[in-house]
């Protein structure tokens, strides 16, 4: 597909009406139908990956997102959201990493370094305000959405945008369940659920982008054939 149709593409324009219907129901607070909307965002971008023939990981990643969503929307369920979301950074870290991602840390180790550095703040900031029982998966949970966010940015500057607006608004949600600010006034919703459809959306977009630019840069690739490793460019051939 061109670019114009990806953007034309029905899945894609009904991720977006979604993601304004979901902010707009969130803010009124319409329950249920906010929670309906708000696990309706990533399948739809999954079906729009999925039609664009994006790479299977990526999916993985947003499917488990989608889990992540419905499990937090279910009482009693916040840690089994969690480990859902955990898992989809996993997915995330895996893809980059495949892709290069760990050479490109290593020309860059500001990257990971600053993003510890903030997680260690963040995780210092709620420690004495979160519940027992999320003591030990929080940390784990923080060093995931680093990895996620630093080995993006290493590797694609829009992806790494999407990485950091994950970890912004899954920070606030910690900040939130540490009674750090109030979770539950509207403004603190709408913050974290616009930065958390942001980042999948610029993760998307940004590795579905460089496959493509990467496809078509020149002989010896075979666009038919759909692997989960990033081609590499042929000699002299540099994508930006």
């Amino acid at each position: 597909m061109t670019p114009m149709s990806a953007v034309k593409s029905p899945w894609l324009i009904a991720f977006g009406i979604a993601s304004v219907v979901h902010l707009v129901l969130n803010g009124a607070g319409a329950d249920p139908w906010d929670s309906i909307t708000k696990c309706l965002v990533a399948p739809l971008l999954a079906a729009w990956v999925v039609e664009q023939k994006g790479p299977r990981l990526l999916v993985v990643a947003l499917v488990f997102c989608f889990l992540g969503d419905l499990f937090l929307e279910i009482e009693n369920l916040f840690i089994v959201g969690m480990a859902a979301f955990a898992v989809a950074h996993i997915t995330f870290i895996t893809f980059f990493v495949q892709r290069g991602g760990l050479d490109q840390l290593r020309r860059r180790p500001w990257i990971p370094i600053a993003y510890v550095i903030a997680a260690i703040g963040l995780v210092a900031w709620c420690w004495g305000g979160l519940e027992t029982d999320l003591k030990a998966p929080i940390p784990v949970y923080a060093a995931l959405l680093v990895g996620t966010a630093a080995i993006s940015l290493a590797t694609d500057l829009r992806a790494g945008i999407g990485g950091a607006l994950f970890l912004v608004s899954d920070g606030i949600i910690a900040l939130g369940e540490a009674d750090r600010i109030d979770q539950d006034a509207t403004a603190t919703g709408l913050a974290i659920m616009a930065l958390y459809i942001l980042a999948i959306f610029f993760l998307a977009t940004a590795i579905l982008q460089r496959e493509k630019r990467t496809v078509a840069a020149g002989s010896g690739f075979d666009p038919t054939i759909r692997t989960d490793c990033w081609p590499r460019l042929p000699a002299g051939k540099v994508t930006t």
